[in-house]
């Protein structure tokens, strides 16, 4: 099972860190290693001093495909949830300074809390809105349709260079407002006003 995620795939998330836009999309991967389940919760690493909250909505793969023209992408998921991308900032602007990849700051153990999964079938998928609560108190909002590269464009990059296979998981990007977690915090995080997933930050 692998893990692939899109960068900057807002546009307000891209100028909130100093990001350009991108003109394709920007894919990182994290190992299995990464997932949180059941809502268990994060463990805070020692290496850093600035983990970031990321809420993302995940589609989850439930055929094999590659190569997969953009047309026929919605034919390759028909699952949806929520999922944090853990970021160790610091790190990570220390590795962007020195040309190097990204992995250390974002695909380290637990990085990658998720909710169950809704299909399709039920809801919109152009129109999903997604939210993250700190503390009880709100600090990101997003939808869908804002999304710079949609989940069809997605799926078809990210095969031309993986085959996809059921599983596989793809978290499409943050909105702005992601922020620094402390030991202590409580996030909530909503789909379509439905709370899917809690995280305490221990």
């Amino acid at each position: 099972m692998k893990i692939f995620c899109v960068g900057r795939n807002y546009s307000k998330h891209a100028k909130e860190l100093g990001n350009t836009v991108p003109s394709q999309p920007v894919i990182f991967c994290k190992p299995d290693t990464a997932l949180i389940r059941n809502n268990e919760p994060f463990y805070h690493p020692d290496f850093s001093s600035d983990i970031q909250h990321e809420i993302e909505l995940v589609i989850r793969i439930n055929k094999m495909g590659k190569k997969i023209q953009p047309k026929f992408a919605r034919n390759y998921y028909n699952e949806i949830g929520i999922g944090i991308d853990f970021t160790a900032r610091d790190l990570q602007n220390e590795l962007k300074e020195k040309k190097l990849p990204w992995e250390l700051a974002k695909a380290f153990d637990g990085s990658a809390p998720i909710s169950e999964f809704t299909t399709l079938t039920e809801i919109d998928l152009n129109q999903i809105t997604f939210s993250l609560n700190k503390n009880g108190k709100q600090v990101q909002q997003g939808c869908s349709d804002n999304m710079i590269f949609s989940p069809d464009t997605i799926v078809s990059f990210v095969s031309q260079y993986f085959t996809l296979k059921v599983g596989d998981l793809i978290f499409t990007g943050t909105p702005s407002g992601v922020g620094k977690v402390e030991i202590g915090d409580v996030l909530e995080g909503f789909m379509n006003g439905k709370k899917l997933l809690t995280c305490e930050i221990k």
